[in-house]
């Protein structure tokens, strides 16, 4: 595996040993102090040219876990406001002596124009509406650790799938591991080229709440137009959100995820959202351990070192 871009093409076994990988370092991060040398002597860049939190704060976290150093990018102080370009940027912190490239932008395809430009593995931590790989794996892998396995679990996807990059990922890695998952949510909110996913499609959210062993929510993307197609925050709460009645139809085992960063009392209420069987706590903490056995594949560790 030279790059890490997409869920869309990895096959079962690399996403298993990928979350094998991640399930040790968990240990790893448990310790008195929570370090390997695994990656010493590297660098590591993380380009973020899209606010974040849980993704480059984490990737930064993995990264000095395995013992490497990092190198932070910020557009805001940085020779993009004097007409540099993303290539010419990029190729410049290359020839600082990085050894790989985290990248998120919003621009879809982003992370594929890097890994044509530089000679080193590069890392998608988001691309517009596109694609947030390693928000897949740490995903799946919470759900792992509460059902064992991803095998015939459904799993309702639920929201602005139209303008989230992490419903589109998630899709191809869940199913690729054996669930079946459903997409809830307005028409207008689903991608036009829905017909090639691995999924079913419906509207109402109510109709599936009972049967369902995972509920993802997602929120609703307002910087890419996503609370444009309904009349108002109020209505699609009350169609779509993850109420405390909604919540009281699961079955008792089912549980509820979120990638943040949460829009309170929209997608999800402020009672579901600290409910012990809502899973996004332990989304955060697992991201550390999903990266760091990311960035170990990727700079040539062995995975029985």
């Amino acid at each position: 595996m030279k790059h890490f871009l997409t869920t869309e093409d990895l096959e079962r076994e690399t996403i298993e040993g990928l979350l094998d990988d991640a399930d040790g370092f968990t240990e790893v991060l448990k310790r008195p102090i929570p370090k390997v040398p695994a990656l010493r002597g590297k660098t590591i860049a993380t380009m973020f040219f899209e606010p974040s939190t849980r993704t480059k704060m984490s990737f930064d976290k993995a990264a000095k876990a395995l013992s490497a150093d990092t190198v932070a990018f910020s557009p805001g102080t940085s020779a993009l406001s004097k007409g540099e370009s993303f290539k010419d940027t990029a190729l410049t912190v290359r020839a600082m002596g990085v050894d790989l490239m985290v990248v998120r932008h919003k621009a879809t395809g982003a992370a594929w124009r890097l890994a044509d430009w530089l000679d080193i593995p590069i890392v998608n931590g988001g691309d517009g509406a596109h694609q947030h790989p390693t928000q897949a794996l740490l995903d799946c892998q919470t759900i792992r650790q509460r059902f064992g396995s991803l095998d015939g679990l459904q799993i309702a996807i639920v929201g602005d799938i139209k303008h989230s990059r992490v419903a589109r990922s998630n899709v191809f890695a869940m199913s690729t591991l054996g669930a079946e998952v459903t997409l809830v949510g307005p028409p207008t909110l689903l991608p036009v080229d829905i017909a090639s996913w691995p999924v079913s499609t419906t509207s109402d959210l109510d109709a599936v709440i009972p049967n369902v062993d995972v509920v993802y929510l997602l929120r609703v993307q307002t910087e890419r137009g996503g609370a444009s197609v309904f009349p108002s925050f109020a209505e699609y709460a009350e169609r779509f959100g993850m109420s405390n009645r909604r919540f009281a139809a699961l079955k008792s085992d089912a549980v509820v995820l979120h990638p943040g960063p949460m829009n309170r009392g929209v997608e999800i209420s402020h009672d579901v959202a600290d409910d012990k069987r809502a899973l996004i706590l332990e989304q955060v903490s697992n991201g550390v351990a999903t990266r760091m056995a990311v960035l170990f594949r990727l700079l040539g560790g062995e995975r029985d070192a």
